[in-house]
């Protein structure tokens, strides 16, 4: 094998750059954060920790409250991996339940799953999908002459009418500023 045969990527590099590929497309930290925060929220409140022969029980009168908030911040994690156009409500609704959840279950999970909720909900609502940038030819290409056509961009030109889309162009004497008012 010499230095110019290149490698062929094997199972695992494969599936980690599908997986890669996947993850760039959708608020998935986020919803990690927001998934991960529903589980302390759901078992502190039902778990009994053992200290010798003493049994401290963590229950609240709120378990089923804690309950129905655990599980409803896995759904909306589960939900912004899969569905990344609700990412604005889930992410809303995470920070929200992360809210109610102090007063609710433990203070949120001792805090552990509240600010799981709330990072996770921030990153969610926060996150904005890339854009697809168009493959372009190299500047230089062979069999290409000369210098790349050029789009009229004047007041008379046809691509011009199509996208001015503010009615704000140099033949109607508005040029963008100070039309506020």
């Amino acid at each position: 094998m010499s230095a110019e045969t290149p490698a062929v990527p094997g199972q695992f590099t494969r599936r980690r750059l599908q997986f890669r590929a996947w993850r760039g497309t959708r608020p998935f930290w986020g919803g990690l954060f927001v998934l991960l925060a529903g589980f302390p929220i759901m078992y502190f409140p039902y778990a009994h920790l053992q200290v010798g022969h003493l049994t401290l029980a963590m229950a609240t009168t709120a378990g089923a409250g804690s309950l129905i908030i655990g599980v409803l911040l896995v759904v909306l994690g589960i939900s912004l991996w899969f569905q990344q156009h609700v990412r604005t409500f889930a992410g809303v609704a995470a920070i929200l339940l992360a809210l109610v959840s102090i007063p609710v279950s433990n203070f949120g999970g001792f805090v552990v799953g509240f600010l799981l909720a709330l990072v996770g909900g921030a990153m969610a609502v926060s996150w904005a999908p890339g854009v697809r940038v168009a493959p372009q030819a190299p500047a230089g290409a062979p069999g290409e002459g000369g210098a790349p056509d050029a789009v009229p961009t004047g007041p008379a030109s046809p691509v011009y009418e199509a996208n001015d889309l503010s009615g704000t162009n140099p033949r109607n004497g508005a040029n963008g500023r100070h039309s506020a008012g």
